[in-house]
């Protein structure tokens, strides 16, 4: 989920703090591969400085200097996903940290202050943005200016990085790709300046075809062609390649298709998938034999450090497999998450809440009852009282309606935050998502 946050995004772990660190872990990763290479630029980024006090609006008692959008967009769409209406406050903080060219970073702590070269556009915060104000509506000027800047930095091969003038990363490239669909424009047409590729064309290039060894067949790499298989990449690619964003419909009446794994032929060496639907089954194909190796949960592992269990990785790929219809397979994972997510979103805060209420809106879960969370008012109780909310308890007060009702139930809550993190580099993004 996706400004790599995301991944999410996650710093990914989570998102931001998962999303980014996850996005960090990957990028990590990619320069162990190369060797010298330097670390992307979304890595090495530093957004405006920790505030001394956190805005008003703003969701999340941790530093947003690095996941501060992510997290707001997140858990924005989070609470528009499933009826809430967030409060004014939360909305104008995310719509004020745009600059004027349209573009967004991952914090600005003084949204007064014209952005400079100094400072540091992400397209993943700009896209994540994008997604939660075409959502919540009202915002149509600000979301046209966030795509033409994201069209304006678009590389030659269709893709995107997290920092304009980087190499193209499948992360970034996905998020934007929900940022698009979800302004009403449509991915295939969005072409480079420089040979005309789509953002599908950039995508399917991180796939790992047939010549893949061991079980990475139908994987996506973070960045580098040709490098490991990456999951949380994979993750997003796979809802990213189905031209989807971070929230997802559940397919309904039951429907479920089995999945399909990249098909391929001795002595076929072919890059990957021909189009972006049979990428996407082959990345959902390489999650899934992931999932069932590791007891239906994605693992996480900075360099160095012993794997664990990824809680939004694998909440990336419930998504994605919710994405393709593959009601049978989310469902294995979706129950580890119900009985494995709880600490986890409390540590991590709104983009995690977020991120897995997008989960129980994509497989058809009650996002109230999660596991015996509820996530909506965890997820309310991170940031101000949704207007919605505060509507309700006006009722209540002068006894127009009876109090107690589902309702209020949904402004209660307990939730500690963090953002979602370092961008899709690290993320989960992931997301962070957060």
């Amino acid at each position: 989920m996706a400004p790599m946050a995301s991944m999410a995004h996650q710093a990914p772990l989570t998102h931001p703090v998962a999303f980014l660190a996850r996005r960090a872990a990957t990028a990590l990763a990619a320069v162990m591969v190369l060797g010298a290479a330097a670390a992307p630029a979304a890595y090495a980024d530093s957004p405006s400085a920790s505030p001394k006090k956190l805005p008003g609006g703003l969701y999340g008692s941790k530093d947003p200097q690095y996941d501060g959008v992510w997290r707001q967009s997140l858990a924005l769409l989070a609470q528009d996903t499933v009826g809430v209406r967030p409060a004014a406050s939360a909305v104008n903080w995310l719509a004020g940290q745009q600059c004027a060219d349209g573009s967004f970073t991952a914090f600005r702590a003084v949204p007064g202050k014209p952005c400079d070269a100094k400072t540091l556009r992400d397209t993943n915060p700009t896209a994540a943005a994008v997604q939660a104000l075409a959502a919540l509506g009202g915002h149509g000027d600000a979301v046209k200016k966030a795509v033409s800047w994201l069209k304006s930095v678009q590389n030659d091969d269709g893709g995107w990085s997290s920092m304009a003038g980087s190499a193209s990363d499948a992360n970034s490239t996905s998020v934007v790709i929900g940022a698009l669909t979800a302004a009403g424009e449509k991915p295939p047409s969005v072409t480079s300046k420089q040979g005309g590729k789509t953002p599908y064309d950039g995508l399917l290039t991180f796939q790992l075809g047939c010549a893949a060894k061991g079980d990475g067949r139908g994987a996506f790499t973070f960045q580098l062609k040709g490098a490991a298989p990456n999951a949380d990449a994979t993750a997003a690619a796979a809802t990213g390649a189905r031209g989807k964003g971070f929230v997802v419909e559940p397919a309904g009446n039951g429907a479920d298709t089995p999945v399909k794994s990249l098909s391929c032929k001795d002595g076929d060496e072919k890059a990957g998938a021909d189009d972006p639907a049979q990428a996407a089954e082959g990345g959902d194909g390489y999650l899934v034999a992931q999932l069932d190796r590791n007891g239906q949960h994605l693992l996480s592992a900075m360099p160095g450090a012993e794997k664990q269990p990824d809680v939004g990785n694998t909440a990336d790929a419930v998504v994605a497999l919710a994405a393709g219809a593959h009601g049978a397979a989310a469902a294995k994972p979706l129950k580890w998450l119900e009985k494995n997510s709880a600490d986890w979103a409390k540590q991590n805060g709104p983009a995690a809440y977020a991120q897995l209420v997008l989960v129980a809106h994509a497989t058809g879960t009650d996002p109230r009852s999660f596991g015996g969370t509820d996530l909506v008012a965890a997820l309310n109780a991170t940031g101000p009282e949704p207007a919605a909310a505060a509507k309700k308890d006006a009722e209540d007060a002068d006894g127009s309606k009876d109090g107690g009702g589902l309702g209020l139930v949904w402004v209660i809550g307990i939730g500690l935050a963090i953002g979602a993190g370092i961008g899709f580099l690290l993320s989960s993004r992931k997301k962070s998502r957060l």
